[in-house]
């Protein structure tokens, strides 16, 4: 007795034509890929939030650190809403002023964005590492003590 052929039905399986049809289309445009005007302004509002120091703090020690005059009302332009502005145009954070703002505020959010559109990551600097190594050491051994208190009390309800 011949064995019949299996016939595959699964919908999933893409064929030989499809797989060449994809690749005869034309990739996705890329215009706009860099505009993170909006992403930037939203990540320097929430760096200023989580900020422990106002505005005019930020200013301060940002003019401090650049050796040029850096005003809250600066501050303000960078961080406003374009529909906020009325007839004034809207305004953004000269690219030379953010290390200034992300060692002020302690947040590098504003660098992680620019360096993710161009393709890169940043890395923090070694003590930065340091210290992030070992908060995960904290973790890892908070998360066991959580596990062996959660096995013990697995151990307990198992003997009765």
């Amino acid at each position: 007795m011949s064995k019949s052929r299996l016939k595959i039905d699964d919908k999933r399986q893409v064929t030989i034509f499809d797989m060449l049809k994809d690749l005869a289309e034309p990739e996705p445009t890329t215009e706009g890929k860099c505009n993170i005007n909006d992403h930037l302004r939203i990540s320097l509002r929430n760096a200023i939030k989580a900020c422990p120091l106002s505005r005019h703090q930020i200013a301060g020690e940002m003019s401090h650190l650049l050796g040029e005059t850096v005003t809250k009302a600066m501050i303000d332009s960078w961080t406003r809403e374009s529909g906020d502005t009325g007839s004034r145009p809207g305004r953004h954070i000269p690219s030379g002023y953010l290390p200034a703002f992300c060692l002020v505020t302690g947040c590098d959010t504003p660098l992680q964005i620019m360096g993710e559109v161009a393709g890169l990551f940043l890395l923090p600097g070694p003590e930065a590492l340091r210290a992030e190594i070992q908060k995960l050491k904290e973790e890892i051994k908070s998360r066991q003590a959580k596990v062996k208190k959660r096995m013990m009390f697995l151990k307990e309800i198992e003997r009765r």
